[in-house]
């Protein structure tokens, strides 16, 4: 499985910005779920989960980001994004996108160990 990250860049607090994360090998596998989600590193600190998603579509959300990003797929689930709106200087960091298959049954929650990792993508929101 390859995960890439693409849409990063630079963008003034208030604005949007839209990440996406292009999927490739990660495809349908019996008696598994897909479970795919975005982290973010800020400078300095540890990597934090934002926003998660499973296959059937059943989002969760870090409470700072409620309301002002959204996760989303295509059908297929070969590309993962993540619009993000009225930004804030303190997320500016590094985004990682990640992906797991997991048993029926798991939930796909902020805190599930998730096997494959993208690159990251660098947003910056300036103040």
């Amino acid at each position: 499985v390859q995960l890439v990250e693409s849409g990063g860049g630079s963008v003034q607090a208030g604005g949007s910005m839209r990440l996406s994360c292009a999927a490739s090998g990660y495809e349908f596998r019996a008696y598994s779920s897909r479970c795919m989600g975005w982290f973010r590193a800020a400078p300095g600190q540890e990597r934090v989960g934002i926003a998660a998603l499973s296959y059937d579509g059943r989002t969760v959300y870090a409470d700072s980001v409620k309301g002002r990003f959204t996760i989303s797929k295509d059908n297929a689930m070969t590309t993962l994004y993540l619009q993000m709106s009225s930004l804030r200087p303190e997320e500016t960091g590094m985004y990682y996108c990640a992906a797991a298959y997991l048993r029926v049954g798991r939930s796909c929650h902020l805190g599930t160990d998730l096997t494959y990792w993208g690159q990251g993508t660098k947003v910056n929101v300036s103040s």
